[in-house]
């Protein structure tokens, strides 16, 4: 069971990913959207979204960091153990926080709001579960982490060795098997979570991400009266004079 959650499913979740992506982009380029609900509601998206999407650039950074650079790196620049950890929990919590606010507010704007809650596919619900899931897992294992309800347990030292083995096709399974059980959800949840990217409305992530953030609102206009009924009295021959 350790060899097929963390020697063989991180390898089916990027083939999903990596087939998945070439088919929506080359074979649904028009289902290429996040399905923009703005035209229905937008005080609460003008709040939850920015939190939401800024929050979990931050989240991602943590994580890369974590994870990519090794222990012997920070400790050769001359970042002790006890620095490293208090930054990566302050800022991470706050992003953390961040992101999940975001998340609540939206989920919360899709479910109660009539005409949000109709757009609603059922692909949505099922990315909504694990995306919430991720997050919230991972503030859990922070948290567990950080207030010693894990013992002694250094993520640096197990899930991130594990992490980089995936890139040498040598997957060391046995450190990830041996983390504890929050850790071990919240990558469960990510791999899954990363599977459903291209197949979900998140697969707008790879288009211009960072332009994303900094994009400007929608902006829905109704047509003048005057000009609709205007054009509707002329054939479609007839030139204005």
């Amino acid at each position: 069971m350790s060899l097929l959650l963390w020697g063989v499913l991180p390898y089916v979740s990027i083939a999903l990913l990596i087939a998945g992506t070439f088919w929506r982009a080359r074979y649904d380029r028009f289902g290429w959207t996040t399905h923009s609900t703005q035209v229905h509601e937008s005080r609460l998206l003008r709040i939850g979204s920015p939190l939401f999407h800024f929050g979990m650039l931050f989240v991602v950074l943590g994580h890369v960091v974590g994870l990519v650079i090794p222990q012997s790196w920070t400790d050769a620049a001359g970042v002790s153990d006890h620095t490293y950890h208090l930054l990566a929990v302050s800022t991470g919590a706050v992003a953390g926080v961040a992101a999940a606010a975001g998340i609540g507010i939206l989920v919360h704007r899709r479910f109660t709001v009539p005409a949000v809650r109709k757009a609603t596919l059922r692909g949505d619900r099922l990315m909504y579960t694990f995306l919430l899931g991720a997050m919230l897992l991972g503030l859990a294992a922070t948290i567990l982490n950080s207030t010693g309800a894990t013992g002694d347990y250094n993520y640096r030292e197990g899930i991130s060795i594990w992490f980089r083995s995936l890139f040498t096709f040598q997957p060391d399974y046995h450190l990830m098997g041996a983390a504890p059980l929050a850790f071990q959800l919240h990558v469960l949840f990510g791999f899954t979570l990363f599977a459903l990217i291209p197949y979900s409305r998140l697969v707008h992530m790879f288009s211009a991400p960072v332009q994303y953030l900094f994009r400007p609102y929608v902006v829905y206009r109704r047509r003048d009266p005057k000009l609709t009924a205007d054009r509707a009295a002329r054939r479609g021959w007839e030139r204005a004079r």
